[in-house]
Formats: structure tokens, sequence, C-alpha cells
């Protein structure tokens, strides 16, 4: 399977990783950790170098309870990076809901925009369908700010699916082709624990959408609340997690730990490869 970013095709015969470029004062791991573009930039870099397929650059945080920021300041954040970015050895994806985000990323180099509201926004759909990059749409119900108080399903996996569903028909109908089109089930969005290892143990039943599926559960709560561990210990967890993930079709694993990351990553690739 190949995936169309802009000039770009990414080969999905075998896992990749996107590395969390977070451009935020309030991230919920990271916040403001990288406060000026050159460290920016510098971490970016060193992703790439320690095995990041894709970069994601996010300008606002989408954690439980995060309030929203402007288009403004989000646009100060995040294409300065993308524009220093321009060039570099991988895939240049921007994380954002904000359609004026969405159009100035694509026009400084981004070649994939990552939304949590899978394009509902107002002109998004258009914004993207214009251009030639892909594009990763994610389930979430409510907004961050809210988003923890609308997890209330009668079948997580199925209505994660039916939504889905229907933004993929959405993005086919407005001209975005299919080999541009990623998914993420979206772990820790308006979801319980229990919700989110339903999804995990079930996530096979996304492939039948016939997209690559992108996973992101670096550091989150749900690893804490099984193990114990802060925020910045649960590497170890998490890559349990992703790699029980791999084994159910995942493509694309969004973290934050690259290194670490690919090495499980080649070590499964050369299990799986041995004669």
């Amino acid at each position: 399977m190949q995936l169309f970013c802009g000039n770009t095709q990414l080969d999905l015969s075998r896992p990749r990783i996107m590395g969390i470029v977070n451009v935020t004062p309030d991230s919920f791991s990271d916040g403001g950790k990288f406060d000026s573009l050159a460290a920016t930039v510098a971490h970016a870099r060193k992703l790439i170098a320690d095995g990041a397929d894709i970069l994601d650059i996010g300008g606002e945080s989408t954690r439980p309870m995060a309030e929203p920021v402007s288009v403004e300041d989000e646009l100060a954040r995040v294409i300065p990076v993308v524009t220093a970015l321009r060039g570099c050895n991988a895939v240049i994806s921007v994380d954002t809901r904000k359609t004026e985000v969405m159009r100035a990323a694509i026009a400084a180099g981004a070649n994939m925009i990552n939304d949590i509201q899978a394009l509902q926004a107002d002109g998004a759909l258009a914004a993207v369908a214009a251009s030639d990059a892909a594009v990763c749409i994610m389930h979430m119900q409510g907004e961050p700010h809210t988003m923890q108080s609308q997890a209330n399903y009668d079948n997580v996996v199925e209505s994660v699916y039916g939504f889905l569903q229907q933004r993929i028909a959405a993005l086919l109908a407005a001209g975005i082709a299919r080999e541009r089109i990623v998914i993420d089930p979206g772990f820790g969005f308006a979801k319980s624990l229990q919700h989110n290892l339903q999804l995990l143990k079930h996530l096979a039943r996304f492939t039948g959408l016939n997209c690559p599926m992108l996973v992101g559960m670096s550091r989150k709560s749900m690893l804490g609340a099984l193990t114990g561990r802060a925020v910045l210990e649960r590497e170890a967890a998490g890559l349990a997690a992703h790699l029980y993930a791999l084994s159910q079709g995942a493509a694309i694993f969004r973290v934050h730990d690259v290194a670490d990351c690919r090495d499980a990553l080649t070590v499964w690739q050369a299990i799986e490869e041995a004669q």
C-alpha cells in the first residue's frame, strides 16, 4: 500500500513512524520544552535521525481540558517550523483542526494534514481537496475541552467504525483520493480506559475501511491508568500497545520516543521476514 503525500509516496509495506513535534506551551508531556524555532527544528531533525518517516507539527494542545488557541497564535507557532523543515528527509504533517492553518501549512510545504476533527470544520474538506496533501482523519466526540464528558457509546468499536466510514465517504466525494487518506480511531479522545482497550483489542475491524491506520498511544493516560507510571515513564507500556496495534493491522505509529519505537519495529519486522 502506498500513501500519497504531495510529491512523496510513502511505502506502507513496512510500519512507519510519525514523530511528534509540539510547538505548544501546554501539551501534556512536553509542553514548552521546545520554546524557540531553533530548538524545535533541532528536535525535529533529531527525530528524523532517530528514524521518523513523518514529522507531526502541532501548535495547539488537544489534551483533555485543553483550551483552544487563536488562528493567529497557531499560525505563528507552526508555519515557521514548516518553512524551516521544508525539503527535509521526512513527510511534514501539520496537526490542526483549523482550515486557515491547513491552507497556510500546505502553502508553506506541508504534505500531510492530521485533523482530530476529520475535516469537519467549514472549508476544511475543500482546503485539502484543492491540494495533493495526504490527510489523517480521527474520531473524537465534542471538543478537547469537553470530550471526556462525551465518552458514551453503546458499542465503541462500531461507533468509531461508522464515523470513520462516513468521513471517508465525504472525503472521496470531495475529490480526495483514497490513496491520500489515513484513519485514526482516536485513542484517548472522548474514550474511557475500557473504551480504549476495546478499540485496541478489536483494531483489526478497522482494516475493513481499506485505508492505512495510524495509532497514537504514546505517553497517554490510558497507559498511566494501567501501569501507575508517570507521563515520562510510559515508554515500555506504549511500545507494548503499539506492537499489539501492529499485529492488528496498524501501519503508522505516532510517538514521542522515535528511537525506541524504531528499534521495536525493526525487531518485529526482522522476525516477520525470517525464513
